[in-house]
């Protein structure tokens, strides 16, 4: 008998930790090669982790809601024979490992994932500490110049000890009482000072009868995501109304062959994203990020799709180089996605990478709305719903009064890094390709 650590494994890029959230599996069962044993979260997705060989569990490492590192061991496995063991890989520490695991375009290397000894020597260095930060609160670590001695006297009410966003927001509101000799500021400076730090929240005020329903995990990560875009990024909003007359008259004339052929639904979202391409390859420059003074241009074209889960969550798969997939491939790829993001069977891979996003608000029989920017994205349209009106239509023989199949498109943008010529001009050039849909397209 032999004995074998089973690892987290690399999940993508970005992704360093994941938690626990359930073993199917206990000590002393027998598993076999590929089966899941446990069911992880982490801050993009939750999946499960198979088993590269079969064995018995002799002790499970990490248990329930605590969190592992990459290529940190979880269980250790007794399987028969010695050759796995003599190929077990060897456990190395999450330092040593990181660099192989994440894999940044080499463009950029994103702030969040940057070692904080790069920042000014007033700033927190973790080379030599044991202090552990997650990506969030490193961020703020460095943004907000906090020393090593600063951290280690903040008292951390996370998992083990860890130092939660919350313990460093309440740091930062009670930072300027417990510094000593503080340096004299200008008027200018205290100002600045003051409204970087956030407002306190006002206590909310609970009657008889009101139901207080705790946030859950995906939930909480979601409120931070938007609260951390709109502070981020200055939204506008442009608005078109759009006729796809022609979009619903070729979808309605292909749908059915379409699935008699393929097995596959033909929906909207293929020819909304083939039109959102179009108008990305027309204006590369709402396909980037932002990298402090730093706009990113991306090369790929990778096309997120926020979709609506049974619990009441979201999420956003996204669909790799849209820009090199057909009609059908899209319409492939948008059905698989959202049939596996219903049925939690996407992996972390799924939803990293996205460079554009579109949200599909008329599913709901919204008319129009005005989405937030997923970070470290620039821009995201909104479709409402198609609705018949009466419209004006021009003809060689004048102007007529026809009925239509009309539709709002949103187009919120970062402000930063996007004008509204540009994002204007984004928006009605995606207008401009569902209006002209050839109606004698292939798929």
């Amino acid at each position: 008998m032999a004995e074998y650590k089973l690892l987290l494994p690399s999940m993508g890029e970005g992704v360093m930790e994941a938690t626990i959230i359930s073993w199917l599996f206990n000590e002393g069962d027998f598993i076999k090669e590929d089966d899941s044993v446990v069911e992880i979260a982490t801050d993009k997705v939750d999946s499960d982790v198979p088993t590269p060989v079969s064995g018995k569990i002799v002790k499970i490492l990490k248990q329930k809601d605590e969190v592992a590192k990459i290529g940190e061991a979880i269980a250790i496995l007794e399987t028969e024979g010695g050759s796995q063991d003599s190929q077990e890989p060897e456990i190395k520490s999450y330092e040593e490992v990181k660099d192989q695991i994440v894999q940044p375009e080499p463009e950029v290397v994103s702030a969040l994932e940057q070692p904080l000894s790069n920042y000014s020597d007033n700033s927190f260095s973790n080379q030599n500490s044991d202090v552990y930060l997650s990506p969030l609160v490193k961020s703020i670590v460095q943004e907000e110049k906090i020393s090593e001695s600063e951290l280690k006297s903040i008292k951390g009410s996370g998992l083990e000890g860890r130092i939660t966003k919350e313990d460093i927001l309440g740091f930062l509101q009670n930072r300027g009482a417990v510094q000593s000799a503080p340096a004299p500021q200008t008027v200018t400076q205290a100002v600045s000072s003051v409204k970087s730090q956030p407002a306190p929240a006002q206590p909310i005020s609970i009657n008889d009868g009101d139901e207080i329903i705790q946030m859950d995990r995906v939930r909480k990560i979601i409120a931070d995501a938007m609260v951390n875009s709109k502070h981020t990024s200055p939204h506008v909003t442009s608005f078109i109304e759009t006729d796809v007359t022609n979009v619903v008259t070729w979808r309605n004339a292909n749908k059915n062959s379409y699935q008699k052929r393929d097995g596959e639904k033909l929906t909207f979202m293929p020819i909304f994203i083939r039109a959102v391409v179009k108008a990305i390859q027309d204006f590369p420059m709402i396909n980037v990020s932002v990298d402090g003074d730093k706009i990113i241009k991306k090369k790929n074209i990778n096309i997120g799709m926020a979709t609506a889960l049974p619990d009441g969550n979201l999420i956003v798969p996204v669909i790799k180089n849209a820009d090199q997939l057909s009609l059908s491939g899209l319409a492939k790829a948008i059905n698989d996605l959202a049939y596996r993001a219903r049925n939690k069977k996407l992996t972390p891979a799924d939803t990293q990478g996205a460079t554009y996003t579109i949200s599909n608000v008329g599913t709901f029989g919204n008319l129009m709305g005005t989405p937030i920017i997923p970070q470290p994205q620039v821009a995201i349209l909104a479709v409402g719903a198609i609705v018949k009106k009466p419209a004006v239509i021009e003809t060689e023989f004048g102007d007529v009064i026809a009925i239509r199949q009309k539709m709002f498109m949103s187009h919120s943008y970062d402000h930063r890094v996007v004008d509204g010529s540009l994002g204007g001009m984004f928006l009605k050039h995606v207008n401009d390709y569902l209006e002209n849909w050839d109606l004698n397209t292939e798929i």
